[in-house]
């Protein structure tokens, strides 16, 4: 599934392309795609309207239009948001919706799993989006602080990992960059998040921060269905210290990586350089 890094650079490589491009026509192919909202409703409100922003809050992107309402797309675990600038390029097989614009081009959402969703909302009403109304700080905030960190975790029997993955708590972090962000600060996945001490605390943070920001400059991580708004490949696959790494040694110490479920998912750690 595509984190934040990966949402980001979407956001980055759209906006300078669709914003302000009146929508000429609008075709729905996979009309489940949609949430609380009629295709022939969403066609109406979104046809000769434009976007006039393109803003992400967590693994959300949401697109303000030019009426007072806002479009809010979630790429689940195979969405592609791609733009491209000839029309006559053949859709790809699962395309589920395309936005064409007076200019051209066109916005295409591909969805191998079919997971993705599209709401339709009044602007700042995502009452409805239970996932982004709950969604917790975001990390490359000014908000998100050693301080709130050390609140988050504080008393808090939860394995750190678990922590890392609630959106209620950090919007964006997923398994990738748990990983890589525990990795680099030395923390276990499995240790529980009370048990962190302000010095472990403040590593986190700033693994979680440097991670993130170095993963966007890379325009994100491609293992298989991810491409950037252009339709291209990240390149943070190629950076990657631990996360995926079955078989292979810690690239700091030489030991053995190991992977177990933390929190429902496949966790990567060094044993050695992340003692439980």
């Amino acid at each position: 599934m595509p984190e934040l890094p990966e949402v980001e650079t979407v956001r980055r490589s759209l906006s300078p392309v669709i914003l302000n491009q009146p929508i000429k026509s609008l075709n729905v192919y996979y009309e489940r795609i949609l949430q609380h909202v009629s295709p022939a409703q969403f066609r109406r409100q979104l046809t000769g309207s434009c976007f006039i922003n393109l803003t992400r809050r967590g693994k959300y992107l949401i697109f303000q239009l030019d009426n007072d309402l806002e479009m809010v797309a979630h790429l689940r675990m195979t969405g592609r948001l791609i733009y491209f600038s000839d029309a006559k390029i053949e859709l790809a097989k699962h395309t589920s919706a395309v936005f064409g614009f007076e200019s051209g081009g066109e916005l295409r959402f591909e969805d191998v799993r079919k997971f993705g969703t599209i709401d339709l909302v009044p602007r700042g009403k995502y009452e409805q989006i239970k996932g982004l109304s709950t969604l917790g700080v975001e990390p490359l905030s000014q908000e998100f602080t050693v301080e709130h960190l050390q609140e988050l975790t504080r008393k808090r029997s939860a394995k750190i990992k678990g922590l890392l993955l609630d959106q209620t708590k950090i919007a964006g972090l997923g398994n990738i960059y748990a990983d890589e962000s525990l990795f680099m600060a030395g923390i276990h996945p499995e240790r529980e998040a009370g048990s962190l001490n302000l010095r472990e605390l403040k590593k986190l943070h700033q693994a979680i921060v440097e991670v993130l920001q170095e993963a966007i400059v890379g325009q994100g991580t491609t293992l298989r269905d991810y491409r950037t708004g252009y339709g291209r490949e990240g390149s943070f696959q190629n950076k990657l210290q631990i996360y995926g790494k079955k078989g292979e040694k810690c690239p700091r110490c030489g030991v053995d990586l190991e992977y177990k479920k933390v929190a429902g998912r496949t966790s990567h750690f060094c044993p050695a350089c992340q003692r439980e």
